[in-house]
C-alpha cells in the first residue's frame, strides 16, 4: 500500500526543539511547492543584516522612499543565497510571477523590485534571499522525526506580523504546550 500525503503547499512548517540547526531553529517556513520531486519553501520569520536598500544598490535600481528603503531582507534558507525571491500580495503582473495560493503570489523577476522602489510594487511583500528545500521523501521524514509541525497560513501572519512574533502566533493556533512534545517518534 502507497501511503500518499497531503501537499504542503500554502502551510507553514513550525520549526521545533529538536531542529539544531541554527539556520532552522526557531523558523517558521512558508511552502511553495511540495510534490512527489521535493519541497520548497521560504523562511519568513529571520531577517538578513541586509535592507531593501543594499539590493536596490546592487542591482543599481533607485529608490526616493526611505521607507522602502529600510525594508528587511530575510534569509529564506540556505539554498542558492544569491537568488532573490520576493513572496507578495497577488495584486499585479511580474515576469516570471507564480501562485502559490489565493492572495499570495512569488517572483523571482527583477520588474516586481522595480515596481517595488517606484512605489508601484504590490502592497504586501517580503524580499527573501535563498530558499529551503528538500529531496523527495526528506520533508516527510523530518516530519515523522518531530522536526517539524505543520499549521495554516494567511496574509496577515505573513506580511502584517514582526518576524519576532511570526513563529509563536504560528505555534499558538495549534492549540498545545511545546513542552508536551515527545523527542522521539513512532509509527503505528
Amino acid at each position: 500500500m502507497t501511503q500518499q500525503t497531503a501537499s504542503l503547499v500554502d502551510k507553514c512548517l513550525i520549526a521545533t526543539p529538536a531542529i539544531k540547526d541554527p539556520i532552522f531553529a526557531s523558523s517558521l517556513v512558508y511552502m511553495c511547492e511540495h510534490n512527489e520531486n521535493g519541497s520548497m519553501g521560504l523562511v519568513v520569520n529571520h531577517e538578513t543584516s541586509q535592507v531593501l536598500d543594499d539590493i536596490f544598490q546592487q542591482l543599481d535600481i533607485s529608490c526616493e522612499n526611505e521607507a522602502v528603503r529600510n525594508q528587511p531582507v530575510y534569509i529564506g534558507g540556505p539554498v542558492q543565497l544569491e537568488q532573490g525571491f520576493v513572496l507578495h500580495s497577488s495584486e499585479g503582473h511580474w515576469q516570471n510571477s507564480v501562485e502559490v495560493s489565493d492572495g499570495v503570489n512569488l517572483t523571482s523577476s527583477l520588474d516586481i523590485l522595480r515596481a517595488i522602489a517606484d512605489g508601484k510594487g504590490p502592497e504586501d511583500y517580503l524580499v527573501i534571499l535563498g530558499f529551503s528545500g528538500w529531496a523527495s521523501g526528506q520533508l516527510e521524514s523530518e516530519l515523522q522525526q518531530n522536526s517539524w509541525l505543520t499549521s495554516t497560513c494567511n496574509t496577515d501572519l505573513l506580511f502584517h506580523e514582526k518576524p519576532e512574533d511570526k513563529w509563536q502566533v504560528a505555534f499558538d493556533t495549534l492549540g498545545f504546550d511545546i513542552n508536551m512534545l515527545s523527542p522521539v517518534s513512532g509509527n503505528a
